[in-house]
């Protein structure tokens, strides 16, 4: 069935045309989609040499000479590497081939379906034209046809009134002879043109029509044919899985065929081998009981009065974890046996592999309890054997200690020449409470009802383990509370207390909610950070692992001024108070105003110091926002606390003593950028724009020197302070790095404002920054206009991949808009820094001063 002899009628011939447009709109659509995929392909390629690149990276260590291992994975980025070459090939074939001859064949098809309608419309006007005469010329046969009925009908008349002659009768005969010429004449034009209709008639219905529509037909195959050989083509560059990526892969397995476990570490065995290690004696060093009395021998235990119940303690607990071994040995036996028994259904290879993997661990844990239980069962028999040859339930007597305190302490001071140099009030502190829990070994100890007083002086381990002085003292005025004393830094985020505490010894509290709790917490540096949350027991008392206090102060004074460790298993001590920031601020300190704002975070209020009567801004975090969100709202003010510049708003200090937090910042009266220049659109000269661009210039070549990424650079995020200086602001999403990659989505990106890498890969760099400079450019220029106007973020994101840049808003000079379109390069690399971008700003400021400033 074919076009001439089924789309002859109107209706087909309609659908013949809607079709052809239809398939012109397909071909659009392939063309664009194809330089999608190409785009795409090459940033895959790219990334796929990126990441091979990185493979790479390890064979620059000597530790993994001949690693079987090491050089499979060497081969597998090496193959990696040649897979991104293929693709990117195939990318390059695509484009210069696929979309060259996609634009070609939508050419040719516009130029078929003009020429088909153009020839389709003549043949038909023929045959219309034709038709139109034939009824013409039927209509004028029949008004000829009437004329001679008169005129016959009238000479007929004369003829019988008045015989054969006459005047009269000859004008009538006349008459009648010229109609009937008439007639007889148009008659046989009709009958010629008759003719002629019938003939043309049946050459447009079997020839004229047939014919185009044949042509017609045969073309539009044709370029089926051409397009069937562009998608074979497409397909050929887009297939994974042809001989080229397939001899890739087979490299790939046959280098991880190359790895023979029993061979990985034959080299390194080889190089490395040494001589089995000796055994270590342990022995008991005799000397420590020679001036007992005879009361403690080598290798024995002592059982009197002090020991027996630490004997009987120890006992039980022995035997106990005696019987939890056992149980987990019984338990990882069985599962052992269930492993070994099973391994023979298993079929696949890998299986088989995990399954001998569990049941060497199996064997390794079993082993590992047997010698636990071992030197368990050793103490037990050594225990035993102590307390068998007691034979009593009562323990004898131990050595005589009726030791004076007060004796010994004096005759301890007495020596020397009197100024304690022998025993300082330390060493005193530690003889009360060493003759005190002798005395009393039996007794719990009372808790203290107050700390005790500190030494005169605190000293340092240093590396060598010496002391060196010079620590602050702690305050032991009584009528502080814990939140008056410098070092106690309220809810100050755990990164920062990290930051803050540099040496051994170094200490601060603080507060942290964890479960909706609100804790105290100790943090100490002691070989690396630890945190102690402070306990609190039953009679409402605080402590760690010695005696309870009344209040979590004198706990942390008792701490420090001890000596004591906070725990024994931590070993950690507290030497050095740290104090306080200049720009931790008390909460107490900010007077809150009025309201002026909202932020992501909580409100913003126009505020004022105590101290100083400064009006200052704030922003507030509310606080039933979940711990996580707090650390983002601080971030702002611990990014803008290291930053001084007139261009970057001025951070005064953070308020984190107690809820809500606060950040404290310089109070800049124009407000927003963005309603500025909205509401000053009219007056605003083209020199106060220029040098509004300047000054967010000359902030973010600050930032960029600072290894700072904004993030977040608009005209919404800046503010303008006096004589409309322009400074940045809303530092909430910013990273001091010099490449950030996002790892927890992107919730909240502005995407109008964001560069192409970032949305598509998550890759930040100051770099992206100088796009969202572009931007905020334009937003300048255009007075507070919305960048991409009328368009949706994913629209407007397409158009970008796409390679549409915004036109200049009115009145922009050339020089600056061709500055933004450099900052609106797709890739980055070819973007100004900030330095050159302050230079071009800063000479067009100077060379337009004359004209407009």
């Amino acid at each position: 069935m074919g076009f001439s002899s089924n789309l002859q009628g109107k209706i087909a011939h309609e659908a013949l045309l809607s079709r052809q447009d239809a398939e012109l709109r397909l071909l659009e659509s392939m063309k664009r989609c194809i330089t999608l995929k190409v785009k795409s392909d090459r940033d895959y390629a790219t990334a796929l040499s990126s990441v091979a690149a990185q493979g790479l990276k390890f064979d620059r260590s000597d530790e993994l000479s001949g690693s079987l291992v090491g050089a499979s994975w060497r081969s597998m980025m090496e193959e990696m590497d040649n897979t991104a070459k293929l693709i990117r090939q195939n990318a390059d074939s695509m484009e210069s081939k696929c979309l060259d001859a996609l634009n070609s064949l939508y050419t040719e098809k516009r130029k078929a379906r003009k020429l088909y309608q153009e020839e389709h419309s003549r043949i038909l006007q023929q045959f219309t034209h034709l038709s139109d005469e034939v009824s013409r010329k039927k209509s004028e046969y029949q008004k000829y046809l009437e004329l001679y009925k008169l005129a016959r009908y009238k000479f007929e008349e004369h003829y019988v009134k008045s015989g054969r002659g006459g005047r009269k009768l000859d004008e009538v005969r006349d008459k009648y002879q010229k109609a009937c010429r008439k007639l007889h004449l148009t008659h046989n034009e009709y009958v010629l043109l008759l003719c002629e209709a019938v003939e043309f008639e049946k050459d447009f219905r079997t020839v004229l029509l047939p014919g185009l529509l044949e042509h017609q037909q045969s073309l539009q195959e044709a370029f089926i044919s051409t397009w069937k050989q562009l998608l074979i083509e497409i397909a050929t560059n887009s297939d994974l899985t042809s001989e080229k990526f397939r001899e890739v892969q087979r490299k790939i397995e046959n280098s991880i065929e190359s790895i023979k476990p029993s061979e990985e570490y034959k080299d390194f065995t080889e190089k490395h081998k040494s001589s089995p290690t000796e055994p270590v004696k342990f022995t008991f060093d005799e000397s420590l009981v020679e001036d007992s009395a005879g009361k403690l021998l080598p290798n024995q235990l002592t059982v009197d009065n002090l020991t027996v119940e630490w004997l009987r303690t120890k006992l039980t607990d022995l035997e106990t974890s005696i019987k939890e071994n056992q149980e987990k040995r019984t338990a990882l036996t069985t599962n052992h046996e269930g492993l070994a028994n099973g391994n023979s259904t298993l079929n696949n290879e890998i299986n088989n592999r995990l399954s001998t993997t569990s049941i060497d661990t199996s064997r390794k844990e079993v082993n590992e309890l047997k010698c636990q239980e071992r030197k368990m069962l050793k103490q037990t028999e050594l225990i035993k054997s102590a307390l068998n040859e007691l034979g009593c339930e009562e323990a004898p007597a131990a050595c005589d200690l009726s030791i004076d305190n007060q004796n010994f302490i004096s005759n301890a001071s007495e020596q020397g020449d009197g100024s304690q140099s022998t025993l300082s009030k330390r060493s005193m502190f530690e003889a009360h409470r060493l003759v005190s829990m002798l005395r009393k070994p039996f007794r719990r100890k009372s808790l203290p009802s107050s700390p005790v007083a500190p030494p005169r002086s605190r000293s340092r381990k240093d590396s060598s383990g010496a002391r060196s002085e010079g620590a602050d003292p702690v305050s032991l005025t009584t009528n502080k509370s814990l939140v008056d004393e410098e070092w106690f830094h309220g809810v100050l985020p755990r990164e920062e207390v990290v930051r803050l505490l540099s040496n051994d010894g170094d200490f601060l509290v603080r507060e942290t909610t964890r479960n909706d709790e609100c804790q105290t917490v100790l943090s100490v540096s002691w070989g690396g950070h630890k945190h102690f949350i402070v306990q609190t027991t039953a009679e409402g008392h605080y402590r760690f692992e010695g005696p309870a206090f009344p209040s979590i102060r004198e706990l942390i004074l008792y701490q420090y001024n001890s000596g004591l460790p906070v725990t024994s298993r931590s070993g950690a001590i507290l030497y050095k108070p740290i104090p306080r920031e200049r720009w931790e601020l008390n909460n107490d300190d900010v007077v809150l105003l009025d309201k002026i704002g909202r932020g992501n975070f909580g409100d913003v209020y126009r505020a004022q110091l105590r101290n100083s009567n400064e009006i200052v801004a704030v922003k507030t975090c509310r606080v039933t926002l979940p711990e996580e969100h707090k650390k983002k709202f601080l971030q702002e003010g611990r990014i803008l606390k290291q930053y001084d510049h007139p261009n970057i708003v001025k951070l005064i200090g953070i308020c984190v003593q107690k809820q809500p937090i606060m950040i404290v910042m310089e109070l800049v009266p124009g407000g927003s950028l963005l309603t500025f220049l909205r509401k000053k659109s009219s007056t605003l000269t083209d020199g106060q724009l220029m040098k509004m661009c300047l000054d967010t210039a000359a902030g973010m070549r600050y930032l960029e020197s600072k290894n700072c990424i904004h993030r977040d650079l608009a005209a919404r995020n800046c503010l303008v302070g006096y004589n409309n200086v322009v400074k940045i602001s809303d530092f909430g999403m910013s990273r001091e790095e010099e490449e950030y990659i996002v790892s927890d989505g992107m919730k909240q990106i502005p995407i109008k404002w964001t560069a192409p890498e970032a949305l598509n890969f998550g890759k930040y760099t100051s770099l992206c920054d100088v796009w969202s400079y572009g931007i905020l450019c334009w937003e300048i220029f255009s007075r507070g206009d919305t960048p991409y106007t009328g368009m949706s973020n994913s629209r407007a994101r397409e158009k970008i991949d796409g390679g549409y840049r915004m036109p200049a808003p009115e009145s922009t000079p050339d020089e600056m808009y061709r500055l933004m379109l450099r900052c609106w390069e797709y890739k980055p690399e070819n973007r100004p820094n900030f330095e050159q971008i302050y230079s071009v700003v800063e000479t067009l400021c100077a060379a337009y001063r004359v004209t407009f400033c």
